[in-house]
């Protein structure tokens, strides 16, 4: 019974160390594309010497690039122990049921008891997205290609009000699953007691809102920009 209860921990720590890495690339990537933002701001959205256009430039350097397969292995590994983590808790209990979580703050949240659904939807519209953006401009770098335009490309997909609308519910799923994972994944590798909890929470709704915000204004950004309104 010890052997298989430190086997399910280390599962769970696996699975929080492998959301923070990928909640540090989220970061990363929200604010290069916020870049688009501010170039919009400043006049500069399209010029080759916009700050978007250098942030996408920096994303495409040898040491960023070598960063790609390491980000998707982290990724498989997340889905991978998500799943893993929910079929263990139905064979366990019973039934379904959602992550394990210690406190009935977490029980009573919505995001904790869909945690492997909106994992789901996440992981569904990023393929989508990886078919707008990453399509045409790493694996065009990778190939042997020329990337895409990469201000062209934020207009010409967000430019349409149906994959503008499936962006942003995407985004919301995003906020959901971070908001509750940010300090889950904290409360995970030990830092739980109740007063640093209740800040974690906070600090995780934070991140959560930040992140989202940054996507959503680049998102309508270039709605705007596509139709003429702003620019």
């Amino acid at each position: 019974m010890a052997n298989a209860f430190h086997y399910s921990i280390g599962k769970k720590f696996l699975q929080a160390i492998s959301g923070a890495f990928l909640v540090i690339f989220m970061l990363l990537h929200a604010t290069v594309n916020f870049f688009s933002v501010i170039d919009s701001l400043n006049g500069n959205f399209g010029l080759s010497d916009g700050l978007f256009a250098k942030g996408c430039e920096f994303m495409s350097l040898p040491i960023v690039t070598i960063m790609v397969p390491v980000l998707a292995l982290g990724f498989i590994i997340h889905i991978g122990y998500g799943i893993y983590l929910t079929w263990y808790n139905i064979k366990a209990r019973g039934g379904y049921k959602r992550y394990e979580v210690a406190s009935k703050a977490a029980a009573d949240s919505w995001s904790a008891k869909n945690m492997f659904v909106l994992g789901i939807v996440i992981l569904g519209v990023l393929f989508f997205h990886l078919t707008h953006f990453w399509a045409h401009m790493q694996l065009e770098e990778f190939t042997g290609g020329i990337a895409a335009d990469p201000y062209l490309l934020l207009t010409t997909t967000f430019g349409s009000v149906p994959v503008l609308v499936i962006y942003i519910v995407w985004f919301v799923a995003v906020w959901l699953h971070l908001s509750h994972g940010f300090w889950s994944m904290l409360q995970t590798i030990g830092w739980n007691n109740d007063i640093w909890l209740k800040r974690f929470k906070v600090l995780g709704i934070l991140v959560a809102s930040l992140i989202f915000l940054m996507f959503v204004s680049v998102a309508v950004n270039a709605y705007l920009q596509a139709h003429g309104i702003i620019g």
